[in-house]
Formats: structure tokens, C-alpha cells, sequence
């Protein structure tokens, strides 16, 4: 029997451990693919420590979640494989959810930048009637995904960028990448309100990467500030940092043009999000946008899972 090494997940309380695990046989329309990268992201982790939607109902499974391939004909692809794993030498695909990912192309590059962008990108592109020249502000800008939304969101037109977030170093470098304004919050919710709602008001769309009570705050802080009223505000949910409820007054949605919804990969039909991958890799190929790639080889995962990335960094599985 071949065999091949492998990240397997013997337990949602242990990182993964390097196994050697028997080689992948393709079904008819399936497609065995070599993995080059895979992305050691927040939603991988929580993949792995059984607290997602996806995660493996039996173990042990495969951990990774997405992975930069290389397909039988030499070519490269980018895979989602939520729930399925990525994180073997060797996988099995379905062909029609292979993303082309251009010659030339940095495999680690892409793993790291594909899922802190790929929030950001579908809310914009499928969630909201975004149109350039609207503004945006990012609620909680100095995580990965919160930095990377205010690079898509430039790149994709907008005409104002606000950037709030905690860290004050990183707030300070946003404005390098793409923010016009930057709003610390603080504990002292007074002085984060006032901020918000001086940099905020009339703002078109909210990327928000918090919710939970400091979500409450902004949208009291935004809504309270706004001076059209009648001017549509999409407030978008996309992570928790924060908590996983809120509060919300009925009041703040009769009396504004107010919609607050969700994005993810439960709300966008694939075909559409196929599309958008296709077209996200190429504008990271083309260098419109990257998170740097912290590398481990496949043997090291544990200490992989053990890193701490820095802002602007993702650990990678190089393989």
C-alpha cells in the first residue's frame, strides 16, 4: 500500500500530528492534486479544535482547510476543502472546484492571503450593493483579516477607508495601506463613541470583525452621528472577536436606512463564490494585495500550531 505524510487530527484538544497515512485513490470524477501550501488560518484552527460549522464529525481526519495544488498537468490551483482536510502531501479534489491560479504565482503568498481577503471580498462583492467611490469602515482593522479588508476595500474602489481597531502601532501602519482615517478603540467607551462617530457618520458600508458589546457601542455611536438618515448603511457580520450577540434597538432600525446582515460561506450561493475566487487569485498574483508567509515544513504542524503570527503574517504549511 502507498503511503504518504499527513496533518491528522486525533483530537479536538491536541494540535495535529505528523502521520504517515495511506495515499488517496480518486474516485471517478475526482482528481488527485500534490499540495504545495496550506494556510494555517483562524478558521483552520477552529476547524481543528472542533469549534466550526465544518468541523469533522469523527476523527481521526485530515486538518487544512483550503491549499494551493498542483494538478496533474503542471498547473496550479487554488482548493477550498472545508471539512474535508488539506493537509497531506497528496489530496483528492473535485476538478470543478479548482481555482486557476497563474503561473509564477508564490504558493505560500496565496495560501496566506486567500483566506484573511476572502472575507472582506465576498461581503463586497456579493453581500452589498458596494460601488466605488462608497465608504467603508472596518471594525477591527488590526487583526489579518481586519488589515487585508482595508486593502480590498481600496482595491475594489472605495472612496473612503476608515480603519478602528485596538492596536495603535497597527492602526498607525493601515494608513500606509489604504485607511484616510483611523479610530482607536479604547475602554474608555466615551471617548471610542465620540471617535466613531466623528470618523463614521455617514459611512456606506461597516465590515465588522468584532460584534458583541463593542459592535453595540459602534452602532449606537454611527447611528447616533448619522445626517442622512435616509442613506442606506449595510452593516456587515463577518467575525466574533467580540462575542456572538448583540443587543440591538428596533428604534435604530425604524428610524435609519439600516440593514444588518451576515456573510459567510453559508450565505453566498458557491457558483457566484467561485466566480470571486477566480478573479480574488488573480488580483493576488498580480501583487494587488499579500499577507507574509510564516513557513513550517509538514513535519513541524505541532510548532506550526503553536506559532503566534505577528500582524501582517500567516503561518504557512509548506510542503
Amino acid at each position: 500500500m502507498s503511503m504518504i505524510n499527513a496533518a491528522l487530527l486525533e483530537s479536538f484538544d491536541e494540535p495535529p500530528h505528523f502521520r504517515s497515512i495511506p495515499a488517496p485513490t480518486a474516485a471517478p470524477g475526482q482528481e488527485e492534486v500534490d499540495v504545495l501550501a496550506v494556510g494555517v488560518h483562524p478558521a483552520t484552527r477552529g476547524i481543528a479544535a472542533g469549534k466550526h460549522y465544518t468541523s469533522p464529525k469523527t476523527l481521526p481526519a485530515l486538518a487544512g482547510a483550503d491549499a494551493v495544488v498542483r494538478r496533474a498537468d503542471g498547473s496550479l490551483a487554488y482548493v477550498m476543502v472545508m471539512g474535508a482536510g488539506a493537509l497531506a502531501e497528496r489530496i483528492v479534489i473535485d476538478p470543478a472546484v479548482a481555482i486557476p491560479v497563474p503561473d509564477g504565482t508564490d504558493p505560500a503568498v496565496l495560501a496566506a492571503t486567500m483566506n484573511p481577503a476572502l472575507s472582506s471580498w465576498g461581503a463586497l462583492r456579493t453581500r452589498v450593493p458596494f460601488q466605488a467611490g462608497q465608504s467603508v469602515l472596518v471594525h477591527g482593522a488590526t487583526g489579518n483579516a481586519g488589515s487585508m479588508a482595508v486593502k480590498v476595500a481600496r482595491h475594489l474602489g472605495a472612496g473612503r477607508v476608515i480603519a478602528a481597531g485596538r492596536n495603535r502601532s497597527r492602526l498607525g501602519e493601515l494608513t500606509a495601506e489604504g485607511a484616510d482615517d483611523i479610530v482607536r478603540l479604547t475602554p474608555d467607551q466615551d471617548a471610542t463613541a465620540a471617535a466613531l462617530a466623528e470618523a463614521a457618520a455617514n459611512v456606506d458600508v461597516v465590515l465588522d470583525y468584532v460584534w458583541g458589546p463593542p459592535t453595540e457601542l459602534a452602532m449606537r455611536a454611527v447611528l447616533g452621528a448619522r445626517t442622512q438618515h435616509t442613506r442606506l448603511l449595510d452593516w456587515v457580520q463577518i467575525g466574533g472577536m467580540g462575542g456572538d450577540a448583540i443587543t440591538l434597538s428596533g428604534h435604530a432600525l425604524r428610524s435609519n436606512a439600516f440593514r444588518v446582515l451576515g456573510s459567510g460561506f453559508g450565505s453566498v450561493d458557491m457558483q457566484v463564490m467561485r466566480r470571486e475566487f477566480t478573479e480574488l487569485v488573480a488580483a493576488i498574483a498580480a501583487g494587488g494585495m499579500a499577507v507574509r508567509p510564516y513557513p513550517f515544513p509538514l513535519d513541524q504542524v505541532e510548532a506550526a500550531w503553536a506559532h503566534q503570527d505577528a500582524p501582517g503574517e500567516r503561518t504557512v504549511i509548506v510542503l
